[in-house]
Parts: structure tokens; C-alpha cells; sequence
């Protein structure tokens, strides 16, 4: 058994530069969003102008390639002929690509106006979601499904999620903030993002792990995901009969305390100590959870499936 040791607003579709009030009701201030063809609802209050949006709006209409936004149909089908994302990539760089979903980062200083846009469309779904208009220092990574058919040619594209990590961290955060789009969700995709965000972590030699406090519900997608990372580790390590959390953590790339926290919540921990002070936890005990939770540890994200431009600036 191995050891581990524990020690600009453009109307009529609009957006802003400029930051407004708070939205006074706790509940939404959007009732529901129009997103291309689909309509669902949302879940919190946003801060999309009142001067444009106003208080209380029960349908907004926002655009599926740009996220320009608008409370009135005709000038929003309006944009989506001229839409110049329309037929087009999204903003950014393709830094990977893997079957039907490809991923691009867009830098948050010469994309200004997409990823405010992009960030106020988020926080109707994020209820700790704080940066909308001051974008410039970060990244966002947009996960894209392509469809083998589109509705029309150039038309297969679409951002269904996104997450957004700061430029410089001192924190060593990889991930500021991350949403798949409610339409998307429980199909497994978050893990794609973080996936991404690790891999991330990887390329810059450095060890990482999201912002905190995580939403309740971003406890409980990392906690699965982290489980699956971390009982990957474990048992790909074949030829170590003693681990310790620096090891997990170094070919996980995630924090000690996150290693030890995955630990304990997949109960692999034992509870007797060796004479250095390192507690054991057993590969069969690790092997038995992901049996009986029917874990797969497959990498959601392919090494493989990176830009090779994109590698090359990485390692410039």
C-alpha cells in the first residue's frame, strides 16, 4: 500500500463599458433570455444597463456568435444577418481541438466588447460571478460545439460555455470563473473546461487550482472531477509502492490541499500512520471506488488535441 503524506453601448444591440447599479431585486432581472433559436430561463440578476435594458425585462434577446443584446425582436433579428461572427470563428485563437468541440481563448483586452458582453450573459446563471466590464486582464477560454450539419453553411458554431482565468495570479488560479450554458449542462462538459484549465497549469509549469470559495455547485463538479483525476494518479503510479500528496499533486498539477481534501471525501484514507507521520491509503480501496461509482477515468482532455502553434508560443 502506498504511503501518502499529509502534511460601449451600441444600441439596439447593445452593450456597455461603463458600470451600472446593482440590480435591486434578489431575484433575476431577465426572466428569460432568447439565445439564437432556444428560450430558457434564467437564475440571477445581471447588470445589463437600465437605461437599455431597463429593471425588469421578461424576455432579452442576445446573440448567439457576439452576445450583443437587445430587448426587441426586430432589431435583434436584425443583427443576426449582419452578425459579423455570423459565418465566422469566434474571436480568439483555435488552441484546441477535439471531435465535435474545439476550444478558443480570447484575451479580454482586444476582445473588450465580446467578453463584457459574454460576461454579463454569464451572471444571469452565476450567482458570485463580479468582473463584467473590467475584462482586460483576462483570458477566456470559450468551449465551442461544432455540429456536423449546421442550419446553414458556417453555421455549425456555437460557444456553449466558457470559463475565464486572470492573466497573472499570484494565487496560481487557473480558473477565475467557468459556466456551461444552462441548454448544455449534465452531459458531462464542465470537465472539459477544467480539463482545459489543468492542462493549462501544465504548459505553464506550475501547479494550479480554480479561485476561491467555490459555489456550492462548483464544489460539487470539481469534487468529481478532482476524484477522477486524483484515482487516475494513483493508479497509473505502478511503480511506486510509496506516494506522497506532492507526488499526486505534481502529476495532477493541483494544490496539495485539494489532493488531500479529494482524499478524504473518496474515504481511501487510512486511519493508522507510519512511524514518519504519512497516512496509508490503499490502491484497492481506490480501485473499489471507482468500481463501485462507475468512474471513468478517461482524460477529458487529450494532450494531443492542442494547436501545435499554440504549443510553440507556450514554450517561447
Amino acid at each position: 500500500m502506498p504511503n501518502i503524506s499529509l502534511a460601449a453601448a451600441q444600441s439596439p444591440i447593445a452593450t456597455s463599458s461603463k458600470s451600472t447599479p446593482s440590480p435591486k431585486s434578489a431575484g433575476p432581472n431577465v426572466q428569460q433570455v432568447v439565445f439564437g433559436d432556444i428560450v430558457f430561463r434564467t437564475w440571477y440578476p445581471s447588470f445589463y444597463p437600465e437605461e437599455i435594458v431597463g429593471r425588469d425585462v421578461d424576455r432579452l434577446y442576445v446573440c448567439q456568435w457576439c452576445f450583443k443584446y437587445c430587448r426587441e425582436v426586430v432589431p435583434f433579428l436584425a443583427h443576426r444577418k449582419l452578425c459579423h461572427t455570423r459565418n465566422g470563428s469566434p474571436p480568439g485563437q483555435l488552441i484546441y481541438s477535439k471531435e465535435v468541440y474545439t476550444i478558443y481563448e480570447v484575451d479580454g483586452e482586444e476582445d473588450q466588447l465580446f467578453c463584457q458582453n459574454l460576461s454579463l450573459f454569464a451572471k444571469l446563471f452565476l450567482d458570485n460571478k463580479s468582473v463584467f466590464f473590467d475584462v482586460a486582464s483576462f483570458n477566456y477560454y470559450l468551449l465551442v460545439y461544432n455540429a456536423p450539419h449546421g442550419p446553414e453553411p458556417g453555421q455549425q458554431a456555437q460557444v456553449i460555455g466558457f470559463f475565464s482565468k486572470e492573466k497573472m495570479s499570484w494565487d496560481n488560479n487557473n480558473l477565475a470563473c467557468i459556466l456551461v450554458f444552462p441548454p448544455w449542462q449534465r452531459k458531462g462538459l464542465g470537465k472539459i473546461l477544467m480539463g482545459l484549465s489543468y492542462e493549462l497549469s501544465r504548459l505553464d509549469d506550475r501547479v494550479g487550482g480554480p479561485e476561491k470559495p467555490l459555489s456550492e455547485l462548483g464544489k460539487i463538479g470539481y469534487l468529481k472531477f478532482w476524484q477522477a483525476r486524483v484515482a487516475n494518479a494513483i493508479l497509473g503510479m505502478k511503480n511506486k509502492t510509496t506516494l506522497s500528496v506532492e507526488d499526486i499533486a505534481a502529476a495532477c498539477w493541483m494544490l496539495s490541499e485539494d489532493v488531500v481534501s479529494t482524499l478524504r471525501e473518496m474515504d481511501v484514507l487510512g486511519t493508522k500512520r507510519k512511524n514518519d507521520g504519512s497516512i496509508v491509503v490503499s490502491k484497492a480501496r481506490v480501485r473499489e471506488w471507482v468500481t463501485l461509482n462507475k468512474v471513468d477515468l478517461t482524460a477529458p482532455v487529450d494532450e494531443d488535441g492542442f494547436a501545435e502553434d499554440y504549443l510553440v508560443e507556450e514554450e517561447e
